[in-house]
């Protein structure tokens, strides 16, 4: 029988703990559940359609990013963009419908099963995704400033804000040394740690060219802008007025929400962090709160939709979504294969060396 670890009570225990103070908050502080009924009465639908257009446009601009990023990473024969925006949209669909960033091996592993096998292409392709994420950084700080000089902020959003401020110049700190001083190494020579380092330094290939670099930030900043005008077209569709510092600071929080997925979308944390920042702007609980399930439900819409396509596309289940290999899974195959080629050359090595004798 299986050990459970204290790790994983630890975990569980969290999730419990955050998922009742959600469940308290809203029982206690949420609208009414009438006039949230009310609230869905009057949604307009056009302005639902344009948000969600602006979200897939937001996908397409970001899966070009990542596709940047791996031309620059990976040599020749490299994926078509067709097959980088399959496996881009498996991954939303995973995030939004699986509990932790299950979504960012999912779009790993669907390339590395139409690529051809070469030595190190997992590794490669999971430190793409690392810089892809790097270069997020950019337009998210850009925007919480943008958000910190001209939106009505919650003293108790201030912080959190500073935070991901530091958090994230931390971030690209460590990403623009490491990517200097890349190195390239064997994967089986190194550690756990120095391994996961080895594999975020070879995605971060892209940052050594300029051109690469700044290229995949115009598409990261493209994406960024359309989805926060998706935000403000959505506050439309909800009849909310709020200016577009409001959408921003809106976008913000609700990423601030979901950077730790402590259950499928963090629902219900999510509209709490939409719901108390509008209310610096006159927006009631009940519209607060709709608009947040609102909002998610269209960014869910784009992943889920596009992601049960490309799945059917490339053949695969959410069964198989469930249990498709971590990188370090993919790593132990790659040493499995080399121990198994070192064990078909013992016999030829005990055979020279008899010889010699």
């Amino acid at each position: 029988m299986r050990r459970i670890s204290g790790a994983w009570w630890l975990r569980v225990g969290v999730v419990v703990a955050v998922a009742a103070a959600v469940v308290l908050v809203i029982v206690w502080r949420g609208p009414s559940w009438t006039a949230l009924r009310d609230t869905f009465s009057v949604v307009y639908w056009r302005w639902v359609l344009a948000a969600i257009g602006l979200n897939l446009l937001s996908v397409v601009c970001r899966s070009i990013a990542w596709r940047v990023v791996i031309d620059q990473a990976m040599p020749p024969p490299r994926p078509g963009y067709r097959l980088v925006f399959s496996a881009f949209s498996v991954g939303l669909f995973a995030n939004a419908v699986l509990p932790g960033r299950i979504g960012e091996l999912a779009r790993v592993a669907v390339l590395t099963r139409k690529v051809n096998a070469r030595r190190g292409i997992w590794a490669t392709l999971v430190g793409t995704v690392f810089a892809h994420r790097v270069f997020d950084l950019v337009p998210v700080l850009g925007l919480i400033v943008y958000v910190l000089l001209t939106a009505k902020i919650p003293h108790w959003a201030v912080t959190s804000l500073v935070v991901v401020i530091a958090v994230g110049v931390g971030m690209l700190a460590f990403a623009i040394a490491s990517a200097r001083g890349h190195q390239r190494s064997p994967l089986d020579e190194l550690g756990a740690v120095r391994r996961l380092l080895t594999m975020a330094r070879q995605g971060l290939a892209v940052m050594r060219s300029p051109f690469g670099a700044f290229v995949a930030i115009v598409f990261q900043f493209a994406g960024w802008t359309c989805q926060l005008f998706a935000v403000w077209t959505a506050m439309r569709a909800f009849d909310i007025h709020a200016p577009l510092p409001a959408a921003g600071l809106v976008l913000v929080l609700m990423n601030v929400a979901t950077i730790f997925p402590l259950w499928p979308g963090n629902v219900g944390l999510v509209q709490i962090a939409v719901a108390l920042p509008l209310r610096e702007y006159g927006v009631s609980a009940a519209s607060g709160f709709a608009y947040g399930i609102g909002l998610q439900a269209i960014e869910a819409s784009v992943g889920v939709g596009m992601g049960l396509i490309f799945l059917a596309r490339e053949g695969l289940s959410f069964a198989m979504l469930r249990v498709m290999p971590d990188a370090s899974q993919a790593e132990i195959g790659d040493e499995e294969t080399d121990a198994r080629a070192r064990s078909a050359d013992e016999p030829e090595k005990r055979l020279v060396g008899d010889r010699s004798r």
